[in-house]
């Protein structure tokens, strides 16, 4: 088996996420469809095994990808998702073998413990350890001598409880791991101790069919309320981070009381929605900030079209946010979390502001500065979506991946042949 497999040309993939949306809102824009689909142009079989979707699919067949929702149609709890995936992985294995499992997140953990004895790679995101939870920690620091103690004292705790309670018994199952930042790569070598060679920096990028700039919408602006001559800030968030709209909103408190036209669009849904709104009245914003709920993406451009700023402070994803990378094709200033993989694609000042998520100081006064016209926005914007034309691209992306499939499904068999097979080549 090993050998066959080996040497397949076409490989038979099995990826596995939590989350796999089927049409992309404004909290769920997926890189997946197209890599997937890429793959299956190219002559490999891909088939997905996620959890639910906003459509209650259990089965879908999209473009040679297809996709089974296994907690759709009962009643199981997410919790159980990874047995789930076992069983499924096996009934599917027993049909036709797969050569190699990419997990996105810890949901094929249970799959990579039985890797040997099934003769299949494995290889996860960086999204499946809880790195970023420890940069999440690190971008609420404040800059005190006692936010800094405590922030340190958190990182450790967090990294020696997670590191020694899941991730190393998961990173002994990695053949490869995806990381997609050079701090990402230097972290996971450097404290996490997993060989260099077995980490590929796979920069998962925009897509969006149209990049050309959009016009703002005066029909969308009708809807939202916004008056003819407004400063509008946008944020997408899928509202399951307090601190990262909190911090955003404090900051867009100062902005107001200087600024009556300034308004706050807030794109995306989630478990927070209550807690945000009541802070937003909190602090007696209640006619400057809109909230929209989900979107389809078709229309995430025009939202973002709107904005004279785009912030984004997230520094949760192992990737770029997609709503950032969009918002720089649209030609806008944005503000994103210096501790996210954005700052390896943001130059700060240059195309974009890097801040830390807690200085809600620092981003109400980048916001008026934009407002008041002490920054050359046109100049950023273009500076911003060259960056993004230049640096993305979805063809290198799917060379990338294939490349570290292969060499991951390589690795493996070599590490795991039997020793006879090993002593005969």
């Amino acid at each position: 088996m090993f050998r066959t497999l080996a040497e397949a040309k076409n490989l038979n993939i099995c990826l596995v996420s939590t989350h796999f949306p089927l049409s992309n809102t404004a909290g769920e824009i997926s890189f997946l469809w197209p890599i997937a689909h890429g793959l299956v142009k190219q002559g490999h079989s891909v088939t997905v095994l996620s959890w639910r979707n906003k459509r209650r699919l259990s089965v879908v067949d999209r473009d040679g990808v297809k996709a089974l929702f296994l907690g759709e149609g009962s009643g199981a709890t997410l919790e159980s998702f990874p047995q789930m995936v076992l069983r499924r992985f096996l009934q599917l294995h027993s049909e036709k073998p797969f050569h190699l499992l990419h997990s996105l997140d810890a949901s094929g953990f249970a799959v990579g413990q039985l890797r040997k004895e099934l003769g299949v790679a494995v290889v996860y995101d960086v999204d499946a350890t809880h790195i970023a939870e420890i940069y999440s920690i690190l971008g609420m620091a404040q800059e005190t001598l006692g936010s800094l103690v405590k922030t340190s004292v958190s990182v450790a705790y967090n990294f020696l409880r997670t590191y020694y309670g899941y991730d190393r018994r998961l990173l002994k199952t990695a053949d490869a791991v995806f990381v997609h930042s050079p701090q990402q790569r230097v972290m996971l070598e450097r404290y996490y101790l997993y060989p260099d060679q077995r980490i590929f920096m796979v920069p998962f990028g925009i897509e969006v069919e149209d990049l050309s700039p959009r016009e703002k919408s005066e029909e969308l602006m009708k809807k939202l309320g916004l008056p003819p001559k407004s400063q509008v800030v946008v944020t997408v968030t899928d509202m399951t981070e307090f601190g990262e709209i909190k911090n955003l909103l404090w900051a867009f408190e100062r902005v107001a009381i200087k600024k009556p036209t300034a308004r706050l669009i807030i794109v995306g849904h989630g478990p927070l929605k209550k807690e945000i709104e009541f802070e937003m009245l909190h602090l007696a914003l209640g006619s400057r900030v809109t909230f929209t709920g989900d979107i389809p993406s078709s229309q995430l451009t025009d939202y973002i079209a709107l904005a004279d700023i785009f912030v984004n402070l997230s520094a949760r994803s192992s990737g770029v946010e997609q709503s950032l990378l969009e918002a720089m094709a649209q030609m806008k200033v944005i503000v994103g979390s210096e501790v996210s993989p954005l700052a390896n694609v943001v130059e700060d000042g240059v195309d974009g502001f890097l801040i830390r998520p807690a200085d809600t100081f620092t981003l109400a006064e980048l916001l008026l500065q934009v407002f008041n016209g002490q920054v050359s926005a046109k100049e950023m914007g273009e500076q911003a979506r060259l960056k993004v034309l230049n640096l993305f691209d979805a063809q290198k992306m799917l060379a990338q991946t294939l490349l570290a499939y292969r060499q991951a499904r390589q690795r493996f068999v070599t590490a795991h042949r039997p020793v006879s097979s090993r002593a005969a080549a």
